[in-house]
């Protein structure tokens, strides 16, 4: 089994491209730019409960200048109860153009905690 794992997900509001996809997998593809990714991902975390463990953020997420939108994801350790979080990483992934290979939105959350099952698209 493995340890309990809290996100760090990071938007970039400066890229300026737009991605097509579904916010849930099954959905119905949306037009998302940076400000939209932000928040379908926050409402995502919301709906699904996961407030003490996944936090969306907007700053650099890299790939500046390029037509993203972009996402990078830290992944830390969850704190024991009663314990501060601490800001050592375990691992990170950056959906830096890849946005568009995602089956779903969804998938930047998904593919980051454990026991979940992302699934990719099928290239064009």
């Amino acid at each position: 089994m493995s340890a309990a794992r809290r996100l760090v997900v990071t938007v970039c509001p400066r890229e300026r491209g737009v991605v097509v996809l579904p916010v849930e997998r099954g959905g119905r593809a949306a037009r998302l730019d940076a400000t939209g990714v932000l928040g379908a991902l926050r409402a995502l975390v919301a709906r699904r409960g996961l407030d003490d463990r996944v936090h969306v953020r907007d700053g650099c997420a890299g790939g500046c200048w390029g037509a993203g939108p972009n996402v990078d994801v830290r992944v830390y350790a969850a704190p024991a109860p009663g314990e501060r979080p601490d800001h050592v990483a375990l691992g990170w992934k950056t959906y830096v153009y890849s946005l568009p290979t995602l089956a779903s939105l969804a998938d930047v959350i998904d593919e980051n905690l454990p026991g979940a099952r992302a699934t990719r698209r099928a290239a064009r």
